[in-house]
């Protein structure tokens, strides 16, 4: 691969942008050449400035609108839009993200995946557009005040208020700032909005609030789950009242209630694996083990699978209470082998760099007739159920739903049948 290269000095380029980009930008040509743009949207003509060149693309940010200003575009609501690297979309309307997003899964389906029509349903809006996350991560600068990356680099700017994070949590931020010893080079901030505890850690004794908790507890669908400090859970679990789309809310329950994105991911899961009381169910990348303990009482046994002890920890003390649950811990793509093949139904919720192909493998040669793909990558999506349809599975639906609303990222939920 190219090395990285930054121009010696500032050049720029008149681009006219197309189909928006995997990577949270938009795709402009120019001599040829491919430039993923950020801060533009589809159909504006701009003068970028480029900032790096590798291999056969470079990357450029709009310096100014030529002609062609999109509809979609508003005023991006943060100050630090456009150097920090968190947000892609804050200077696209909501609905405007949406459709964004959605074209960014179908296209890449169609060019990784080979799929020429695939069966996405509508894309499912977050609970809020702003405001969601229970979880933040932040670096310590040497002045002691705390930061985010800034964009492409790895450079840490200080940041007095993010509105992607809950209120709590930037509550949190503002005491914290100033206070936290240089010796701890990151600070990870949880709170939920349903439970109203908050986490701080590492212990910061000069902080003047409590830190150092050992875990904390939030809520999907109504069950409790401890979370550990560097445990992966969903982020979008603060609720808001609304009404949810056919096809998501399971029958008996109502369809307009005080729901968050981590409760319709939930439901989705739940709904989709269709499962029995005599399934078996297999749990791959489990987690704190989050679908075992709500599909527990639907099936007659579950076998989660998750690398990260702390996790598998956390996963058994919220499934205590569930007699036919239980974890093993590892690789997945080592671990599989040991649960066998003989389960029914399976769920698999990997990192963004999708599914190891011997779990892909594992899942072909068991006997599980329903599979529910949980992807928050598109591209390792695609390759994956590439794989998994040429072994026999027929691609059912991929329901998308944003539970990260201003940012590139994408979760899906597939569904698998044979």
């Amino acid at each position: 691969m190219a090395r990285r290269r930054v121009p010696q000095q500032a050049e720029f380029v008149a681009l006219e942008l197309g189909a928006p980009s995997h990577l949270g930008g938009v795709i402009g040509r120019a001599d040829g050449i491919v430039h993923f743009t950020a801060h533009g949207l589809p159909g504006e003509m701009v003068r970028a400035r480029v900032f790096s060149a590798q291999g056969g693309f470079r990357r450029a940010e709009v310096e100014e609108i030529l002609d062609g200003r999109s509809a979609d575009r508003v005023p991006a609501v943060c100050p630090y839009f456009g150097r920090c690297g968190g947000c892609a979309w804050l200077h696209a309307r909501y609905a405007a993200q949406l459709a964004l997003k959605s074209t960014i899964l179908r296209d890449q389906l169609a060019r990784i995946g080979g799929f020429d029509a695939p069966p996405i349903r509508p894309m499912i809006g977050g609970a809020r557009a702003l405001g969601y996350r229970n979880q933040v991560r932040v670096s310590v600068r040497r002045d002691r005040t705390l930061g985010f990356a800034r964009a492409m680099t790895h450079a840490v700017m200080t940041i007095e208020r993010c509105h992607l994070v809950v209120p709590a949590i930037q509550e949190r931020l503002a005491a914290l700032q100033g206070h936290v010893h240089r010796d701890a080079h990151q600070v990870v901030i949880r709170h939920s909005e349903r439970t109203g505890q908050t986490l701080v850690a590492p212990a910061l004794p000069e902080a003047g609030v409590e830190t150092g908790q050992p875990f904390l507890e939030d809520e999907i669908l109504g069950r409790r789950f401890r979370i550990g400090p560097h445990a992966f859970f969903q982020v979008h679990t603060a609720p808001a009242t609304r009404a949810l789309p056919d096809g998501v809310v399971p029958s008996g329950r109502p369809t307009t209630g005080d729901w968050s994105q981590a409760d319709v991911l939930a439901m989705l899961v739940l709904d989709r694996l269709d499962a029995g009381p005599g399934d078996v169910l297999l749990d791959c990348y489990s987690g704190v083990g989050v679908f075992a303990a709500l599909a527990a009482p639907q099936v007659s046994r579950v076998v989660g699978i998750e690398y990260a002890a702390s996790a598998v920890a956390d996963a058994r003390a919220n499934c205590a209470d569930l007699s036919n649950v239980q974890f093993l811990q590892g690789k997945a793509e080592e671990v599989i082998r040991e649960a066998g093949g003989g389960f029914d139904v399976a769920i698999v919720d990997p990192a963004r760099v999708g599914c190891a192909r011997s779990v892909v493998d594992a899942l072909l040669e068991s006997r599980a007739s329903r599979l529910v793909y949980v992807s928050c990558d598109p591209a390792t999506l695609a390759r994956d159920l590439r794989l998994l349809v040429d072994g026999g599975f027929t691609l059912r639906d991929i329901q998308p739903l944003d539970m990260f609303p201003q940012t590139h990222h994408i979760e899906c939920v597939a569904t698998l049948r044979r």
